[in-house]
């Protein structure tokens, strides 16, 4: 995923500078020509004969001291959490286990309506052929490029048989098992660019490689692209 440059900072430009202190240069110019002259100084009057100083005040009427200001509490490290944070981190050794698989196609712009639609698809497959499904919903990312993406979308299933009936656009996989790294999406997903930009950043700076290859698990699944109260366990091969 691309990471947009930093914007330039605007700065004045040398020759709009000389030209406003060349305007108010101009503008003193009248205005110290304008000034009246100063009068001549008045007589100097008598002194007059100074009055014995006035006691100090009693203690009890002293100007009390100012109240100190409240310090405002700081905020909490959870409220400054972006939502798109690669601090939750955890090696995991991911197991292969049996899945009942579709695979697919989908543009970036409908990836997650189309992620949904074929796990909408699974579970009424899944449902037909009596298999009993025993974890969250995976997405198996397999190439993408500027356009999209093709996938292996998948629910784990217990022990399925030996030659299940399946229709024409379903097959039983193992899903993915080596080395991983396990990172948190709490957001939706049209800001889950963010935490892959997190986690691109936490593996460079950990001197790691990936295997080009990833998992999204699904622990609920948004009622679209842009609710906020999604779950997404995302899953980084490395070597």
């Amino acid at each position: 995923m691309n990471v947009p440059m930093p914007r330039p900072l605007f700065r004045l430009p040398h020759s709009h500078f000389s030209l406003a202190v060349a305007a108010l240069l101009l503008l003193a110019a009248p205005l110290a020509a304008q000034t009246p002259a100063p009068a001549p100084p008045a007589s100097p009057a008598a002194p007059a004969t100074p009055s014995p100083p006035s006691a100090s005040p009693p203690a009890d009427q002293a100007t009390p001291a100012p109240a100190p200001v409240p310090t405002p509490p700081a905020p909490s490290a959870e409220a400054e959490k972006p939502s798109g944070d690669a601090s939750s981190v955890k090696p995991i050794e991911m197991t292969a286990r049996p899945a009942l698989t579709f695979s697919g196609k989908a543009d970036w712009d409908d990836g997650y309506k189309t992620i949904m639609e074929a796990i909408a698809k699974l579970r009424a497959e899944a449902k037909r052929a009596g298999l009993k499904v025993t974890g969250y919903p995976l997405t198996v990312f397999r190439s993408t490029d500027d356009v999209g993406f093709r996938f292996d979308a998948m629910l784990v299933v217990d022990q399925p048989p030996a030659d299940p009936q399946l229709g024409a656009d379903f097959k039983i996989m193992q899903t993915p098992a080596g080395k991983a790294v396990k990172f948190e999406h709490r957001s939706s997903y049209e800001e889950i660019e963010s935490t892959y930009e997190a986690i691109t950043a936490w593996l460079d700076e950990k001197g790691l490689d990936s295997r080009d290859l990833f998992i999204e698990e699904y622990l609920n699944e948004g009622k679209g692209s842009d609710d906020t109260d999604l779950q997404v366990d995302i899953y980084v091969f490395v070597k």
